[in-house]
C-alpha cells in the first residue's frame, strides 16, 4: 500500500522496482546484485594481493634503503675518521707547540670538511688541549663517557646536543684516540658530524614523501643501546619486542613497542671505512605501522573504487541489455494479460523462433483450445441441463412410486400385525362358535361353560389386539434391548399356556436395539404363537446369541408334533410373513421341521461389531 506522504511518481517508481511484480525486474535486480557482488568479491581479492605485494615491496625498499644509509654513514665515517687520523699525525709531529698545531690543524680540517661543526682534543688525563669552533663546556673531560670510549678506540654518541643547521641534521659525535709513535693512547680527538639531509629522514629510494617525520633513524651498539637517534631513546637499549619470528637474517620486521605501537624495523651493520673497529655497530630505520600500510591501504581503496565503478557500469549495461533482451517478453505478458479482459483479443505472436516466439504460439494454441472447449462445455451444459430436469421428473416419479412403496408396506406391516393378533383370536373365537352350535344340539348342558370360554376368548383377543396397537406407538425393544423384551414376551407365553420352557441370552446380544430389533421381536412373538396353535409342544427353547462378534442368531426350538416347511397351506399366511420381515432386515430365515420330531427355527442376522455395543455406548457419559 502507497505511503499517503510520499509523492505519486516516487510511489509509482517504488512499485515498479518491486522484483515481486515483474520478472523484468527481477532479472535486472538479479545482474545488479551479481556485478557488485563479483566487484566485492574481486576488491577483496584483488586488494588483498595488491596489499601484499605493496607491503613487501615497502619491506624490500626499507630493507635496502637501511644498507644504503649504512654504506652512506661507513663511507663518510671512514673519511671524517681518515681526516682525525691525519690529524694526530699533525699533532705528533707539532710537539713543541702543540696548543698552536692544534688549532691550525683544526681550522685546515674544518675548512677541508665542513662537516666538522666543531673539534677539540684531550690528552690521556681528561684535559682539553685545543679546540676548533664551538668545544665543550667544561674544561675536564675525564668523566665524559666519549673520552672514556676514545681511549678505548673509536666512539659513536652525543655529546651534548646542538640545534641542526637549516640545510642539515647533526649526525651525532665521533672520539678516536690519539697515539705516539709506540702506539700508546695519549689522548683523544672528538669532531661534531653534520648529515647534509633532512632531520631524522635519511636518503629514500622513492619520492614517496614523509612530511611527519616518522621513519626514525638510530645508530646501536652491539648490546642493542642507541647511540645515535632521537634524544628520549639515546643512550637506551632498543625496546621493540618482535611480534614474529624473523624470516630471515638481517630482514626487516615487525616490533611492538612499550606503548602499545607496532613498527617496522631494518637494520644493517655499520663499517666506517676500509678498516672497521669491530664495534658492531648497527643502522637501524623503523617505520610506524600506520605508514608501513598507508601505501597498501591507498592501493586498496583505489582498486576497490575501481572495482565499484566497474561494476555499477557492469550492472547498468546488463539493466539496459536486459530491458532490451525482455522487452518482447513484455509485450507478450501484456497481449496475454488483455485476454483475461477480453477473449476476442488474439495473443500477439512476435516474429522469430526464440523462446519468447515459441511461448506466444504455445499461448495461442493453448487460448484456440480452450475457447473451443468453452464452446463444447456450452453445447454440454445445455445438453446438460436437458438431461437434468428429465432426471429430475424421473426423480420425482420415483419419490411418488418410493411413497407409494412405503404406504404398500406399512399397509402389510398392518396386515402382519392383525394377522398375528386379531385374525389367531377371530380364528380361535370362530372355532368355539362352531363348537357352541354343535354342543347346543348334542349337549345343551354344556352350552354355558363353553360360552364363558368363548367370552375369554374374546377378552384375550382384545387384549391382544390393545397389545399390538401399543407396540404400534411405542417401540419397547429400542428402549430396553431385544434380549429383555424377548425374555419378557417369552415369559408371558409360558404363563399363558403353562409349558415348560428355557430362555437363553448372552450380555451381547441382549443389548442389540436398532430398528431390526423390533422385527425380530414381531417375528418371535409369531413362531411363539404357532407353537402355542399347532405344535401340541410339552417344551419350548428360546436362545439369542451373537456368532463370532459378526452375526446375530435367535433360535425357537419345541418338541411338538412337527410338520412340513416345504408344504402349502391355503388361507395361512404366518410362515409367508415370516419370510416377508426376514427379507426386510436381510436376516437369513430357516425352519427344521418334521412329523413327530418338532420345529425349529433358526434367525441369522449379519451385524457390524459396532451394532451389539449401541446401547452400551450410547449410555456412556
Amino acid at each position: 500500500m502507497a505511503h499517503p506522504q510520499l509523492p505519486r511518481w516516487l510511489t509509482n517508481a517504488v512499485r515498479n522496482a518491486d522484483p515481486r511484480r515483474s520478472l523484468v525486474v527481477g532479472a535486472m535486480w538479479l545482474i545488479i546484485a551479481l556485478a557488485l557482488a563479483f566487484s566485492i568479491a574481486a576488491t577483496v581479492w584483488v586488494g588483498r594481493i595488491a596489499r601484499d605485494n605493496v607491503l613487501e615491496q615497502h619491506v624490500r625498499r626499507l630493507a635496502l634503503e637501511t644498507d644504503q644509509l649504512s654504506s652512506d654513514l661507513g663511507q663518510a665515517l671512514g673519511a671524517r675518521l681518515d681526516a682525525v687520523r691525519a690529524a694526530q699525525r699533525l699533532l705528533l709531529a707539532d710537539h713543541q707547540n702543540p696548543a698552536r698545531g692544534m688549532r691550525e690543524v683544526f681550522d685546515e680540517l674544518r675548512f677541508a670538511y665542513p662537516q666538522f661543526s666543531w673539534l677539540t682534543a684531550a690528552d690521556a688525563d681528561g684535559r682539553l688541549v685545543g679546540t676548533g669552533g664551538a668545544p665543550p663546556a667544561t674544561a675536564d673531560v675525564a668523566a665524559q663517557p666519549w673520552f672514556a670510549g676514545g681511549l678505548r678506540g673509536v666512539w659513536l654518541g652525543v655529546i651534548s646536543p646542538a640545534p641542526a643547521a637549516p640545510d642539515s641534521a647533526t649526525l651525532g659525535d665521533m672520539a678516536a684516540p690519539v697515539r705516539d709513535a709506540a702506539g700508546r693512547v695519549v689522548g683523544v680527538v672528538a669532531a661534531r658530524l653534520r648529515w647534509p639531509r633532512a632531520a631524522q629522514h635519511p636518503l629514500r629510494l622513492t619520492d614517496e614523501s614523509d612530511p611527519h617525520g616518522s621513519t626514525q633513524a638510530y645508530v646501536l651498539d652491539r648490546d642493542g643501546v642507541v647511540l645515535i637517534g632521537p634524544a628520549a631513546a639515546r643512550d637506551k637499549p632498543w625496546n621493540g619486542t618482535p611480534i614474529e619470528a624473523r624470516a630471515a637474517a638481517g630482514a626487516p620486521q615487525f616490533e611492538r613497542l612499550p606503548d602499545g605501537k607496532r613498527v617496522l624495523v631494518a637494520r644493517a651493520p655499520l663499517e666506517p671505512g676500509a678498516q672497521p673497529p669491530g664495534r658492531g655497530w648497527l643502522v637501524q630505520l623503523s617505520e610506524p605501522n600506520e605508514r608501513v600500510y598507508q601505501r597498501a591501504n591507498a592501493v586498496t581503496l583505489q582498486i576497490f573504487w575501481v572495482s565499484l565503478c566497474l561494476g555499477s557500469v557492469t550492472a547498468l549495461v546488463g539493466v539496459l541489455g536486459t530491458r532490451k533482451l525482455t522487452r518482447r517478453l513484455k509485450r507478450l505478458t501484456g497481449s496475454v494479460a488483455a485476454i483475461g479482459q477480453s477473449d476476442a483479443e488474439p495473443i500477439e505472436i512476435p516474429a522469430g523462433d526464440d523462446e519468447v516466439a515459441r511461448l506466444a504460439r504455445a499461448f495461442a494454441k493453448i487460448l484456440g483450445d480452450l475457447q473451443e472447449e468453452r464452446r463444447e462445455l456450452k453445447s454440454l451444459s445445455s445438453e446438460l441441463e436437458r438431461r437434468v430436469a428429465v432426471r429430475t421428473r424421473e426423480v420425482q416419479r420415483l419419490a411418488e412410486e418410493s411413497r407409494y412403496a412405503a404406504i404398500v408396506r406399512e399397509r402389510l406391516k398392518m396386515a402382519r400385525d392383525l394377522h398375528d393378533t386379531l385374525a389367531h383370536s377371530m380364528m380361535a373365537l370362530l372355532s368355539e362358535i362352531r363348537f357352541l352350535r354343535r354342543l347346543q344340539t348334542r349337549d345343551p348342558a354344556a352350552v354355558p361353560d363353553e360360552l364363558a370360554r368363548a367370552e375369554q376368548i374374546a377378552h384375550e383377543g382384545l387384549r391382544e389386539a390393545r397389545s399390538a396397537i401399543t407396540q404400534m406407538r411405542i417401540n419397547a425393544v429400542r428402549e430396553t434391548g431385544l434380549g429383555p423384551a424377548l425374555s419378557s414376551e417369552f415369559e408371558r407365553f409360558l404363563n399363558r399356556t403353562g409349558l415348560a420352557g428355557e430362555f437363553e441370552a448372552d450380555p451381547e446380544s441382549a443389548r442389540f436395539g436398532d430398528e431390526r430389533a423390533e422385527a425380530l421381536l414381531r417375528m418371535a412373538q409369531e413362531a411363539l404363537r404357532n407353537v402355542e396353535r399347532h405344535a401340541v409342544a410339552t417344551r419350548v427353547a428360546v436362545t439369542l446369541r451373537s456368532v463370532g462378534g459378526t452375526h446375530l442368531e435367535l433360535q425357537i426350538a419345541d418338541n411338538g408334533v412337527g410338520f412340513d416347511p416345504t408344504a402349502h397351506q391355503p388361507g395361512h399366511f404366518g410362515l409367508v410373513g415370516l419370510r416377508e420381515q426376514a427379507d426386510l432386515i436381510g436376516a437369513e430365515l430357516r425352519i427344521e421341521s418334521g412329523a413327530g420330531t418338532g420345529t425349529r427355527l433358526h434367525i441369522t442376522l449379519p451385524l457390524a461389531p459396532m451394532a451389539f455395543g449401541r446401547r452400551e455406548t450410547a449410555a456412556t457419559p
